[in-house]
């Protein structure tokens, strides 16, 4: 690929306007705008102290910060490099974000191959979280998608990184929270469509075991997931909404989504969010659908990314901000674990109004340090009330750990060393493929910066 020539003298803003979707913790730090492929390594010879590459800060917890240090904002490399309809391969530059990629894609008949909940982060972000998506089951995380990128290392060293060339670095950097280098550009397979439709199914269970038959039911379709109510007890404990989509096969409209025009303008007091307010708001998504079972059609945007429609929803959890806990439990202790998990939540009071339940499938993920394993997922947000929700947090760490799952660190914020590295057992090698001059608050707080 092309690395455009250009001053490699950092830019710096201060005091720090960059903090993580969860707002929690908030750390100083350098921002160090990267607008091109050849500004890294160059503009490290101009700072103090560790960095960390960034993309738009949607990783919930401290995996996205570095305290006292230079966060390296990818978003100015923006560009899309290459398309060929044929193969339906896009190069593009790492900070480039989903949101742009549909807006290229969706007209010209292709869709992302996975998408997480929101289409407002990078691709350079996407690759070192190796987010995952409804379709875990049939596709596997995004990492899977990836045919080939470019690392960068601090010391000028570049590597075109793929399954075969140098596959070490390729294993280490997806997933990887952006510690072995910047990624400048990468390949990434986009899948055909006819349509912006979805069709659509929303189905009522009652419990695990309902979820669970639904799964086996419906295990053909490529979408699945469940909102989960994790407030309610006694007869309505584990209900929720079990949700099915597939591409519409009928041709239809392709066009770019219009930017959202709502907006959240402040912070929510903190006793906005409260048992009684979730419970109620729970209650009415559960009865939304006035039957049991509903088919629709429906744009993609309010199914893959219904909390996209509102800008900055994250304020509604109040200035303390929120931390997220989601785990995968493999299916030997899948349903146990998920229900002993889910009892612990709702005798906890804490509120959580966003709760996610599904199924991971058994395609492996091509990262050495990949959060996905075959079995359940739950993920859920807490508001931040100090004196209960991490006493909660480390509950439910431990929890997954006795029942063989692991966290995600991508949304951590509370995850102890021991928890993290009995998660991730491989972690001590990972660390070899780590850039020296990288860091981050996750690393050092789960590993003690080693």
């Amino acid at each position: 690929m092309p690395h455009p020539v250009t001053d490699p003298q950092p830019a710096k803003t201060a005091p720090p306007a960059f903090e993580s979707w969860g707002r929690y913790p908030r750390y100083d730090a350098t921002i160090v705008p990267l607008n091109w492929q050849g500004d890294f390594p160059g503009v490290m010879a101009g700072l103090h102290g560790g960095a960390l590459p960034v993309g738009l800060g949607r990783s919930y917890g401290d995996v996205c910060l570095l305290k006292d240090g230079n966060l390296l904002q990818t978003t100015g490399m923006d560009r899309l490099l290459n398309f060929d309809p044929e193969t339906g391969i896009l190069t593009a530059e790492a900070g480039v974000s989903l949101a742009k990629i549909l807006d290229f894609a969706v007209p010209r008949g292709f869709f992302l191959p996975v998408t997480p909940g929101t289409k407002y982060v990078t691709l350079g972000g996407a690759i070192a979280n190796d987010i995952h998506g409804k379709n875990h089951e049939a596709a596997g995380s995004f990492g899977n998608h990836v045919p080939s990128f470019e690392l960068v290392r601090s010391d000028g060293s570049r590597r075109v990184c793929s399954p075969t060339q140098n596959p070490d670095w390729y294993a280490a950097t997806i997933g990887g929270v952006g510690l072995t280098g910047v990624i400048t550009w990468a390949q990434l397979k986009l899948r055909p469509i006819v349509s912006r439709k979805i069709d659509y199914e929303g189905i009522q269970f009652h419990g695990i075991d309902e979820f669970l038959d639904l799964k086996r039911q419906y295990q053909h379709v490529e979408y699945t997931v469940s909102w989960v109510d994790c407030a309610s007890t006694g007869r309505n404990f584990a209900r929720g909404v079990f949700m099915l989509g597939e591409h519409s096969k009928a041709p239809g409209e392709l066009k770019p989504s219009p930017e959202p025009k709502l907006s959240v303008p402040f912070d929510f007091p903190g006793f906005a969010l409260n048992h009684t307010t979730v419970s109620l708001f729970n209650s009415v998504f559960f009865h939304k659908q006035m039957k049991a079972h509903v088919k629709t059609v429906q744009d993609y945007e309010p199914f893959f990314y219904p909390l996209d429609a509102v800008l900055h929803w994250n304020r509604g959890y109040g200035k303390r901000g929120l931390v997220q806990f989601q785990y995968a439990i493999p299916w030997q202790h899948a349903k146990e674990g998920t229900i002993e998990i889910l009892r612990e939540i709702a005798k906890s009071g804490l509120a959580s109004f966003l709760a996610v339940l599904k199924a991971f499938g058994e395609i492996p993920s091509l990262g050495m340090m990949s959060f996905p394993q075959a079995g359940i997922m739950l993920a859920l947000d807490f508001p931040i009330k100090p004196d209960l929700t991490f006493p909660l947090l480390q509950r439910l760490g431990d929890m997954t750990l006795e029942f063989g799952g692991r966290l995600y660190s991508a949304k951590d914020a509370a995850m102890t060393p021991a928890q993290f590295q009995a998660f991730y057992p491989q972690w001590q090698r990972f660390a070899q493929f780590r850039d020296p001059r990288l860091n981050s608050s996750f690393w050092e707080r789960v590993t003690g910066g080693e």
